[in-house]
């Protein structure tokens, strides 16, 4: 069932990159092959989605509807039901649809504001605009068939958003995010979906604190950086600070990395020696505010390190 689905899919989305070279309308001209109105989801609910990124390995997580009455009564929460992927999606910030969705919509809060990234009902050829990623986007529905409708958007600087929704699962099938230059910066591709999830789901709320990438940085480098941590500007303070982690060693080469805090007190230390690597490591740190002193030092040409920090508010509901 889900081969001949994906079959489908493949068609529909080969004829609707055609449709989309020539504008904004299809060309076929005659009447919409259905009309889709918005999904109502229950509590617990769930999707199991892949995301895949260029610059980190990919993950799976599932998403259960954790509420139905967030925004006095208009929105759903959208969490995780794995606290470590929660984690790893607040500090990574690559899932839009995570948080409060609206009810009318499903729509995905940007900076406070709903986004309609979809628009109800789905018809084809009916177009609409929205900001996610930052980014101000056009959108039209290219093609609706039998339980799938493909919906395209466009920015102005040549971005492409090609996205899919499955009417029978409630939610996206697929949602790829393409570069002006056709790198895709992310695609989500769903696995499974279903109702009634039972256990403990988790929502992260993060916020980026620090962002460094080193490569190939030469001999007896020793590279020092310093951040300020606040507070959530509206949620008060962390709860804690998120880190992950990628680090590779070429043969002869080393890293060693330090976290202090404005007391000097580390609060995180990794050594990697001659050939170690590791990759995708994920931990947390006690959040006290305040300055912090990053201090990595490189021996040997071939090295590579990468350190992203977050704050996260974590909530958490048990179904």
């Amino acid at each position: 069932m889900r081969s001949s689905r994906a079959f489908a899919i493949l068609v529909i989305l080969l004829s609707s990159s055609l449709a989309g070279c020539s504008g904004n309308q299809s060309d076929s001209g005659g009447p919409s092959s259905g009309v889709f109105e918005v999904a109502t989801w229950e509590t617990g609910d769930w999707w199991l989605y892949t995301f895949s990124t260029p610059d980190y390995s990919d993950d799976t997580a599932r998403l259960v509807v954790a509420s139905t009455s967030e925004e006095d009564g208009t929105a759903y929460m959208l969490a995780i039901s794995s606290r470590t992927e929660a984690r790893r999606h607040a500090v990574l910030n690559h899932n839009p649809f995570l948080g409060r969705i609206t009810h009318s919509e499903l729509g995905a809060f940007e900076n406070g504001v709903a986004q309609p990234v979809l628009s109800f009902p789905l018809e084809e050829g009916n177009s609409w605009s929205f900001t996610l990623f930052s980014m101000e986007w056009d959108a039209f529905v290219s093609d609706v068939s039998g339980s799938m409708a493909v919906i395209i958007a466009t920015s102005s600087d040549g971005s492409r958003l090609d996205y899919v929704f499955d009417n029978e699962a409630g939610f996206y099938y697929s949602f790829t995010w393409k570069d002006p230059m056709g790198v895709t910066n992310l695609r989500m591709m769903l696995s499974e979906s279903g109702s009634g999830h039972t256990g403990d789901v988790y929502f992260v709320r993060g916020g980026d604190l620090f962002n460094g990438t080193w490569e190939d940085t030469g001999n007896d480098i020793e590279i020092r950086d310093t951040f300020l941590v606040n507070d959530h500007p509206s949620d008060g303070e962390w709860d804690e600070m998120i880190y992950f982690i990628d680090a590779d060693c070429g043969s002869g080469s080393s890293i060693s990395l330090t976290l202090r805090d404005h007391m000097s007190i580390s609060a995180l230390e990794r050594i990697w020696g001659p050939g170690a690597s590791e990759m995708g490591t994920l931990g947390t740190i006690p959040y006290p505010s305040g300055e912090y002193t990053l201090t990595a030092t490189f021996t040997g040409s071939s090295t590579f390190l990468r350190v992203r920090i977050a704050g996260g508010i974590t909530q958490s509901w048990s179904l």
